[in-house]
């Protein structure tokens, strides 16, 4: 097992990265031999143990169905809870939780994790499983240990709507320390005498009767291929970012507060441009208002952050003389606080039945969608129409920018532009089937025009804040010389971003996509 991951403190969870592979064995078979293994140098005395796991999940299997798996293991040398979520090829990363007593129920860290699948439904033990193990050490000549060789005779007791009892061995080498060359030799030596790779990913997938048969990727949309395609396919790609940043958001890892805004905003633009796809304009339109207010209630967080961050920046660019005042400590304290809050406030919003209600919305449209007509027709002759109409959105909103005079700099036609060239870059993105070229040079300008424009607004937000404080600063008997300054350096990004704007809008490309 590889220690690659973090231990905090606040959450009493560590964190690991499994690399294992599992064998399905013969009652009669012999343990192979270490001998020649690369690295190998000595095998220690096995040790037994008896492992007693409880396995837990929603009704409808839904973890199972992700190849996740949360269960309570008593005995041997990792008892706890364990938490293990798909990494990648031989790999899951693994949350553990100390033991605790039985009634206390599911770790509420371990739960926030899987919370964007079971949502509210409840989580009931499905399976039982007793477990007989022999564990074999392998060590290198330095006395590390390599890898574990795990001999299991398993007993399973399904529970639930179809209980049942199976009996099986299984063999299992998890790396420690050691390389996949070592696992690959391993299983080299035990293809030679017959025995193959387990056909479950987990021994509660075994219990289920789930095979591991990877699912069958659905076929990428084809500028021939019909124009709903296309939408289903970005409508899919943003569900699955948003699922994995739900639990890093939970942990408040860097960035996925911001990344899961983006995916709900890339939903919300994408059912907007491509709204004539499909039929049920009610349905549609409820979902987009359900975007907005995820998009909303995680943009509070996002907006602190970057605002935190842009203030830092500044002040440390001043010289020293021009800093009068604790102005770092009351910028920190401030946006540190206002960032807490809106975290907290995001996820008890993420754990809210309005929430969970939008997640089965998206999922139930990407597997039934209501596609009208127009969507089986080939993409190559839609979608270009749709995202034209994009392209003349944004440029009426410049033109509504352009007949204010430059150097107001927050006329608020500026703040709608930038919305429309996100609108149009997400657009953009989703069109990639039809014409990848032109569709990736349109998304990179209209991404020019938001990021100028962000520039902007970020500027417009952040000079209210410095007024407030530069107020509240004089009320206090500080010096609020630093905030004033501070604001006019933003007047002059916002200038500059606008003046910026201008110039580079000449640029904008013509060509139809």
């Amino acid at each position: 097992m590889l220690w690659r991951g973090t231990y905090n403190p606040r959450m009493a969870a560590t964190r690991v990265v499994e690399i294992e592979r599992k064998f399905d064995v013969e009652e009669a078979v012999p343990l192979p031999s270490p001998q020649n293994l690369p690295g190998v140098a000595r095998v220690d005395r096995p040790v037994a143990h008896r492992l007693e796991t409880e396995y837990f999940d929603t009704e409808d299997l839904r973890l199972a169905s992700a190849r996740i798996t949360l269960r309570r293991r008593t005995g041997g040398e990792d008892a706890g809870w364990h938490l293990k979520l798909p990494a990648g090829v031989d790999e899951r990363t693994e949350f553990r939780e100390p033991l605790g007593e039985q009634a206390d129920g599911v770790p509420d860290f371990l739960l926030g994790l899987v919370r964007v699948h079971t949502r509210d439904r409840a989580l009931l033990p499905v399976a039982r499983l007793k477990t007989r193990r022999v564990v074999y050490r392998l060590r290198d000549e330095n006395n590390a240990v390599l890898a574990e060789f795990c001999d299991d005779r398993v007993q399973s007791e399904t529970l639930g709507q179809k209980p049942g009892t199976l009996w099986w061995r299984e063999w299992e080498i998890e790396l420690v320390s050691g390389s996949r060359t070592l696992l690959e030799s391993l299983q080299d030596r035990l293809a030679g005498t017959g025995v193959r790779p387990s056909a479950y990913q987990s021994k509660l997938a075994r219990a289920l009767k789930q095979d591991s048969a990877p699912v069958e990727p659905i076929p990428a949309p084809k500028r021939k291929g019909p124009a709903g395609d296309v939408l289903l396919a970005y409508l899919r790609q943003q569900v699955k970012e948003l699922k994995e940043q739900d639990p890093l958001v939970r942990q408040d890892a860097p960035d996925a507060v911001h990344k899961m805004r983006v995916a709900t905003r890339r939903m919300r633009s994408a059912l907007a441009t491509y709204r004539k796809l499909l039929d049920n304009a009610e349905s549609v339109g409820s979902l987009r208002d359900e975007l907005k207010w995820l998009a909303g209630v995680l943009g509070e967080a996002r907006d602190a952050e970057v605002m935190h961050a842009r203030l830092k920046d500044m002040v440390a660019e001043e010289p020293g003389e021009l800093v009068m005042g604790p102005v770092s400590r009351r910028v920190d304290l401030e946006l540190g606080r206002a960032y807490q809050q809106a975290h907290a406030t995001a996820l008890e919003a993420l754990d809210g039945k309005r929430y969970f209600r939008l997640l089965d919305a998206l999922e139930a449209m990407i597997a039934a969608p209501p596609l009208a007509p127009l969507a089986s027709k080939p993409a190559a002759k839609v979608i270009p129409d749709m995202v034209q109409r994009d392209v003349k959105r944004l440029r009426m909103a410049v033109g509504e920018a352009k007949r204010h005079p430059a150097g107001t700099g927050d006329h608020p036609a500026l703040h709608e532009a930038r919305k429309d060239g996100k609108r149009l870059r997400y657009a953009a993105e989703a069109a990639a089937p039809v014409n990848p070229k032109q569709a990736a040079r349109l998304a990179a300008a209209a991404q020019g025009v938001q990021k100028v424009l962000g520039d902007h607004q970020d500027s417009v937000v952040t000079r209210e804040l410095l007024r407030r404080l530069g107020a509240e600063a004089f009320v206090l008997g500080e010096n609020g010389f630093s905030y004033g300054r501070l604001h006019a350096l933003e007047q002059a990004v916002a200038l500059e971003a606008e003046a910026r704007f201008h110039r580079e809008w000449k640029k904008f490309p013509a060509v139809p996509l």
